[in-house]
C-alpha cells in the first residue's frame, strides 16, 4: 500500500472483513475428511458389500478413491476459494481516502476520497452486533456510493472515519479538482474580467 500513497497521505488503519465468513468452510474442512476416512474404512471392511451384494471386492479401490476425490473437491472447490477471497480483501483508511482492495492474483480496487463523502451509514444484523462487526455505506453524492461489508470492530472504524473527516483541511474539498464557478463557466477570461476587448 505504501507505493500507492499520495503525497502527504498516511495510513490510519488496515483491516479485513469479519472472519465469520470462514465458519462454514472451517466446518466443511474438518467434517469432510473425517467422513471420507470413515466411509473409506467402512468400504474396506466390507460394509458396503454386506448392504449391496452386487458390489464385488474389485470395486473397493475405486470406491475409496472416489471418497478421497470427493473430500479433495470439497476442500479445494469450496473451502479454499472462500479462504482466498477473505485473505485477498482489505480495507484501508488513510487521512485522504478509503480504499477497498479485492483479490490476490486479479486485483480490483474501489476508493472514495474523504473530501467527497457526504454521509456515512453503519448497518448491523443481530449476528453482526454480537460479533461487533457491521456494514459501512459511504455516500459520495452524484449517485455514487461504496459499501464495506462485515467490517470488524465497526464502531471503532466508524469513529476513525469521522475523525479523519473532521481533520480534513477546508481547502481539501477543492484540491482534487476544482470546478469553475457556474457564473464564469464557459466564458473567455476577457469577458469575465471586463466584458470588453482591449484590442
Amino acid at each position: 500500500m505504501r507505493k500507492d500513497l499520495l503525497p502527504g497521505e498516511q495510513v490510519i488503519v488496515v483491516t479485513r472483513p469479519q472472519p465469520r465468513m470462514l465458519f462454514m468452510p472451517a466446518v466443511v474442512f474438518i467434517l469432510v475428511p473425517a467422513l471420507a476416512a470413515f466411509a473409506s474404512a467402512w468400504i474396506i471392511r466390507g460394509g458396503l458389500r454386506s448392504l449391496l451384494p452386487v458390489v464385488s471386492a474389485d470395486w473397493t479401490f475405486w470406491l475409496v478413491t472416489g471418497c478421497v476425490l470427493a473430500a479433495l473437491w470439497a476442500m479445494c472447490g469450496y473451502c479454499l476459494p472462500r479462504l482466498l477471497r477473505w485473505q485477498g480483501t482489505r480495507y484501508f483508511l488513510t487521512n485522504r481516502r478509503i480504499l477497498a482492495r479485492y483479490g490476490m492474483l486479479r486485483r480490483r480496487d474501489q476508493q472514495v476520497f474523504l473530501a467527497s463523502v457526504r454521509n456515512v451509514t453503519v448497518t448491523q444484523t443481530v449476528l453482526q452486533r454480537m460479533l461487533r462487526s457491521g456494514t459501512i455505506s459511504l455516500d459520495a453524492g452524484h449517485q455514487f456510493s461504496a459499501v464495506l461489508r462485515d467490517v470488524p470492530e465497526v464502531a471503532t472504524f466508524h469513529r476513525f472515519v469521522l475523525d479523519a473527516l473532521d481533520e480534513l483541511p477546508k481547502e481539501e474539498f477543492f484540491e482534487w479538482g476544482h470546478a469553475a464557478d457556474e457564473s464564469d463557466a464557459g466564458f473567455p477570461r476577457d469577458v469575465r474580467e471586463g466584458g470588453r476587448d482591449e484590442r
